[in-house]
């Protein structure tokens, strides 16, 4: 499919003809991917790839490997990754919002899986700078106008964010426990992975 120094782009029509023949792997968190995924999908966060090396090897001896990620930068730097260890993979462009975005139905799992999966990555990046901003508004008024800078700087931290096209709050967020994979979860991945 590629050279490992040159990663592939497939836009959202191009995957969709091929979605049979290639292996996906969904670099999102595990709360992104329940969020919804292309359809057999399997998701190992990209915090996680190089435990998966193994198996994405053999992946891609196997067939073509196209990474996803919301946007398609995780994605696109995990190709790169993959590429200085010598796995050629390919990368979905736009990511899953892209897909979503063409029409293209994503796989969501059932509401019990929902439940223990909990908020996109989107959904906690909105909630958290939203509740920063508003708090720093509030502290500035009731208790000293200095705190506003907080508001500021996540205004401002969002304009970065839309003009680099990547997220430090999400990176952050990520690390938290309730967006980290279970070992069990990446045991179970690799698994169906080594079976395909």
């Amino acid at each position: 499919m590629t050279s490992p120094l040159s990663p592939v782009a497939l836009g959202p029509e191009q995957a969709r003809t091929r979605l049979t023949e290639l292996t996906v792997i969904d670099v999102r968190t595990p709360g992104e991917y329940a969020s919804g995924h292309l359809p057999g999908a399997l998701n190992i966060p990209v915090d996680q790839l190089r435990r998966a090396l193994p198996e994405l090897r053999q992946a891609a001896e196997r067939g073509d490997v196209l990474m996803v990620c919301a946007s398609g930068a995780r994605s696109g730097n995990a190709c790169r990754f993959l590429a200085e260890q010598g796995i050629p993979t390919a990368t979905l462009t736009g990511g899953t919002s892209a897909w979503a975005g063409a029409g293209h139905a994503l796989d969501r799992p059932t509401a019990c899986e929902t439940a223990k999966a909990g908020w996109s990555m989107e959904r906690q990046v909105r909630f958290t700078a939203g509740t920063l901003v508003l708090l720093g508004l509030l502290l500035g008024l009731l208790v000293h106008p200095a705190f506003e800078i907080l508001s500021a700087g996540i205004a401002g931290g969002l304009v970065f964010s839309a003009l680099t096209d990547t997220c430090g709050m999400a990176a952050v967020l990520a690390r938290l426990p309730h967006n980290r994979p279970r070992s069990a979860d990446l045991a179970a991945t690799l698994a169906a992975l080594r079976a395909r």
